[in-house]
């Protein structure tokens, strides 16, 4: 890659390019030959690049700047995606983590509104109300601004805003907070009931969503590879009908993807998505109707924390369906699947499932992704952004991601 800045769109591009592991390499090649490899199997761009993923072979003193055709195609080159999931990955933990990481954010059941703001009230942080009962809200003044209060104010909502909240912090992790206040409108910021948002500029599910990425049991997110499915929204929901609910406000269960291991993407590629574990939740909730008895958390404390005396307490009736729990659950794509649920935090998929069983023993659970535009609207508005950035800034295009 050019070292020397210059702020032709086609070098902007370019740097674009370099930030996100793009390697030029000279050899003994009369035409440019792309190596991608497989960075969406890999677990970050150093991986990716130890790897040999991301190369492109040139011959000597290539300018790529110069080279606009192949800056296009590079651009719109599946390995991109891949290594912009890099960017959206980390930007998502580090939204999630602190969103984790605030206590004084907090879960409220639905008929005491939607969400919260305090004794001060939406505007003292940030947010006007544009839905009466707490149904909607846009950010008021500065949109980073209005995002700090779900990581450091008082504030509480159901699990689907704070599905919401994790994805705008998200762009913001991913944008920085200049290139966050600039790029978005308020509007394409609102939060509220999934309702509601369809009726707004909304970026997420409103007017300003644009193409939208369906894959509910994610056949072709497992194709890809792990690195597709971080950043990804989803839902974990009740199979039987309402009138086997005993905790309402536990009927579903509202996440984004934070991390998927190696072992749990090739397991999801093998299985072809989720509608085997919709299978082998419903097989895990067979068996533990069979293993009645009583206490807080008792599948929790038994499945997810493996609590020694209470597994040992169990009647010898039991412990051969414990044994097939376990084996059930030792599948690693319940292990290695990652997603933040407010108010649960981190935490992987296992123990959600389990979770249920507690809450709602009447039903099984199934899995599914929610439709999103990350590998195409959010995408596209990253790279112009980062472009325009170099442009108009005289600056690299890939600045360190926030601490």
């Amino acid at each position: 890659m050019p070292g020397a800045f210059a702020q032709s769109p086609a070098m902007c591009e370019a740097k674009v390019l370099e930030g996100l592991g793009w390697q030029l390499l000279t050899a003994a090649v009369a035409q440019p030959r792309i190596e991608a490899g497989a960075p969406c199997d890999r677990a970050d761009l150093p991986a990716a690049q130890a790897a040999g993923d991301l190369r492109v072979l040139v011959p000597a003193h290539y300018d790529l700047a110069q080279h606009p055709e192949l800056v296009r195609e590079l651009l719109q080159h599946p390995a991109t995606r891949c290594a912009f999931g890099f960017e959206l990955g980390a930007a998502t933990r580090r939204a999630t983590r602190r969103l984790q990481d605030n206590s004084h954010y907090r879960f409220s059941a639905l008929q005491l509104g939607w969400i919260g703001f305090g004794m001060g009230g939406a505007q003292a942080q940030g947010w006007q109300r544009f839905r009466s009962f707490g149904r909607g809200y846009a950010p008021l003044g500065s949109n980073s601004r209005a995002l700090e209060t779900f990581y450091s104010g008082r504030v509480r909502s159901e699990c689907g805003v704070g599905r919401q909240v994790a994805q705008l912090a998200t762009l913001r992790e991913l944008f920085g907070d200049a290139a966050f206040d600039q790029a978005f409108t308020a509007g394409e910021l609102s939060i509220g009931t999934f309702l509601t948002l369809h009726d707004t500029p909304s970026v997420l599910l409103g007017a300003s969503a644009g193409e939208r990425f369906a894959d509910g049991k994610a056949q072709k997110t497992a194709r890809l590879g792990r690195q597709a499915f971080v950043g990804a929204p989803g839902f974990i929901e009740h199979v039987f009908d309402r009138s086997h609910l005993d905790d309402i406000h536990n009927q579903a269960e509202n996440f984004v993807i934070t991390d998927v291991s190696a072992a749990a993407a090739a397991a999801l590629a093998r299985h072809d998505g989720f509608a085997h574990y919709d299978r082998l939740n419903r097989r895990i909730w067979e068996i533990a109707t069979q293993m009645p008895g009583t206490g807080r958390r008792r599948f929790e404390r038994l499945l997810y924390e493996r609590d020694r005396a209470l597994r040992q307490a169990l009647p010898a009736a039991q412990q051969p369906l414990l044994r097939q729990l376990d084996q059930l659950l030792a599948d690693p794509f319940y292990a290695g699947f990652e997603i933040y649920v407010h108010p649960k935090g981190v935490r992987p998929v296992g123990y959600h499932i389990v979770r249920l069983l507690d809450r709602n023993p009447r039903t099984p659970y199934s899995l599914n992704l929610a439709l999103h535009n990350l590998p195409t609207t959010i995408w596209q508005r990253w790279l112009h952004a980062r472009v325009d950035h170099c442009g108009a800034a005289g600056s690299a295009v890939h600045p360190p991601p926030p601490q």
